[in-house]
């Protein structure tokens, strides 16, 4: 089968793989129908996070039930399914807590002697714990399967950082981050009813998603001027909740600058230096919560889906460009030179 790969930092091919199979009994394998390319991918592409050459890559995907291992029961061949970006059994002391990405026996997409999710097939270790089951019919709706794809990484993270953020009904937010991820935290907030959200973006093309998605302002400055102007619009106070979405030392600084005292920081930007935007002693001071890390969106798949088969929300938009498989290093750089949001990927 043909896979995405990376060999060097700036350096993704697509080449011939062996082909995915069961290994073990819990195993499926998934035929990919969409996969995308995440933000958290070009830290792995512009080499400041560690790859071994002719790894795979790719952690979104969703796709057909190809075939079961002789343990698997609650999945047959023919299922439509969406993955969650790490795979999980289901069963250990952390899954049933909820904390899927603490699993016992979990994973991550494209871990070395794993396949990734861009490419034309994945095997998927745990399928039972691991893959949700989507309407069959959706197969036919490509706007549909586009939002249900997000279901895999981007909107449960950005529902995640909403609850990290303590986001209810009536809530002020602020939301750092105009990526994909930044976008759904803005949907998130507006699914749980927050009232006023202002999105701190530069790029008119996002922050007119941002408002699609409901936001109430946008805040195009930076740094100090962002703390500024997220103040003024607050009384001076700041926003209760914010949604820190891109994980360096700028976006926490400027995430706890805006943040009202007493409020909390829902943050799942990737940290590539975030720690040392964190000021203790301000905090302290102040009395902000901090909440995050990686999202364990297996536990937040169920009730997204209903609603975006419900219509309630729907976070397609923030796919901006597709590309078939032989076409992703093309979009990898789209995404570095930010001329795209988020990749979609038809194998």
């Amino acid at each position: 089968m043909r896979a995405t790969v990376i060999h060097a930092p700036h350096d993704i091919r697509v080449e011939e793989v062996p082909d995915a199979a069961i290994q073990r009994p819990e195993d499926a394998v998934v035929r990919v129908l969409r996969a995308c390319i995440c933000g958290s991918d070009l830290w792995a592409y512009r080499g400041e996070a560690a790859r071994q050459p002719g790894q795979r890559i790719g952690h979104e995907f969703l796709g057909v039930v190809e075939e079961t291992g002789s343990a698997v029961s609650g999945l047959r061949a023919g299922d439509l399914v969406v993955a969650p970006f790490m795979w999980s059994d289901g069963t250990c002391e952390y899954c049933t807590e909820g904390l899927y990405t603490s699993c016992d026996h979990g994973g991550f997409w494209g871990s070395v002697g794993h396949d990734g999710g861009q490419g034309e097939a994945v095997r998927v270790p745990h399928a039972d714990g691991t893959l949700v089951k989507l309407p069959a019919e959706a197969v036919s709706d490509d706007h549909l399967l586009t939002g249900l794809l997000a279901l895999s990484d981007v909107m449960g993270t950005g529902h995640h950082a909403a609850l990290g953020a303590g986001v209810r009904e009536g809530s002020t937010v602020a939301v750092v981050g105009d990526g994909a991820v930044g976008l759904c935290g803005v949907l998130a907030a507006k699914r749980l009813g927050a009232e006023r959200i202002i999105a701190l973006g530069r790029h008119t093309v996002r922050t007119d998603i941002a408002k699609l998605f409901g936001a109430t302002d946008v805040v195009a400055e930076r740094g100090e001027a962002a703390e500024a102007a997220v103040r003024e619009l607050t009384g001076g106070r700041g926003a209760t909740c914010v949604i820190e979405a891109v994980g360096t030392e700028p976006s926490m600084r400027t995430a706890v600058g805006i943040t009202r005292d007493g409020g909390a920081i829902g943050y799942v930007g990737v940290p590539h230096g975030s720690g040392t935007g964190l000021d203790l002693g301000v905090m302290f001071d102040r009395n902000i919560t901090l909440r995050g890390g990686v999202a364990p969106v297996r536990a937040y798949i169920p009730e997204l889906l209903r609603d975006v088969l419900g219509g309630v929300i729907d976070p397609a938009p923030v796919f901006d460009r597709a590309v078939s498989l032989d076409e992703v290093p093309d979009g990898y750089r789209a995404m570095d030179d930010r001329s795209a949001l988020k990749v979609l990927i038809k194998p």
